[in-house]
C-alpha cells in the first residue's frame, strides 16, 4: 500500500525564503516529528526516524533527485522500512508565494502505511507552521 498526500500552502513569505528552507535537506528534515536527527554524508542526508510501529531507530537515506534553482525540488528516501519521496514547487504570488507539496510513503514493514495515513497531514501542519514562522 501507498500513502500519498499533496497540499498547496499560501505564505506571506518570500519565495527566495521558502526556497532557502526547503532546498536544504536538514531543514526539511528538521519539520518532520519522527525525525529525531540527522547527519550529512557527502550528498546523502541521512534522517534518523523513530517510528512507534518499528520500535526502534531506522536510518533514512535521502537525497535530491530533481532541483530546478529557486522553484522545485524532488528528494526520494530509502530505508529497509520505507521509501518516501518528496516534492516541493514554488510558485510566487503578489504577496508571497504558493507551495505545493507532494509526499508518497510506501512502507516495507506492517504498519508503517496506516501510520503514515493518520500522520502525513500533521507532519505537512509542521513545515507549514515551520514556513510560516518566517512571514514578514
Amino acid at each position: 500500500m501507498t500513502v500519498r498526500v499533496e497540499r498547496t500552502f499560501e505564505l506571506d513569505v518570500p519565495a527566495a525564503d521558502v526556497w532557502e528552507f526547503i532546498a536544504d535537506p536538514t531543514k526539511r528534515a528538521s519539520a518532520i516529528s519522527v525525525v529525531t536527527g540527522y547527519e550529512r554524508r557527502g550528498d546523502v542526508t541521512v534522517w534518523f526516524v523513530e517510528l512507534p510501529v518499528v520500535r526502534r531507530t531506522i536510518e533514512v537515506e535521502t537525497r535530491d533527485v530533481d532541483r530546478r534553482e529557486g522553484e522545485y525540488v524532488e528528494f526520494v528516501g530509502k530505508s529497509s522500512v520505507l521509501n518516501v519521496t518528496g516534492e516541493h514547487e514554488i510558485e510566487p504570488t503578489e504577496d508571497g508565494c504558493l507551495l505545493h507539496n507532494t509526499f508518497v510513503v510506501e512502507g516495507k514493514f506492517p504498519g508503517v502505511e496506516s501510520f503514515f495515513k493518520r500522520k502525513l497531514d500533521d507532519e505537512l501542519d509542521n513545515l507549514e507552521r515551520e514556513l510560516g514562522s518566517r512571514e514578514s
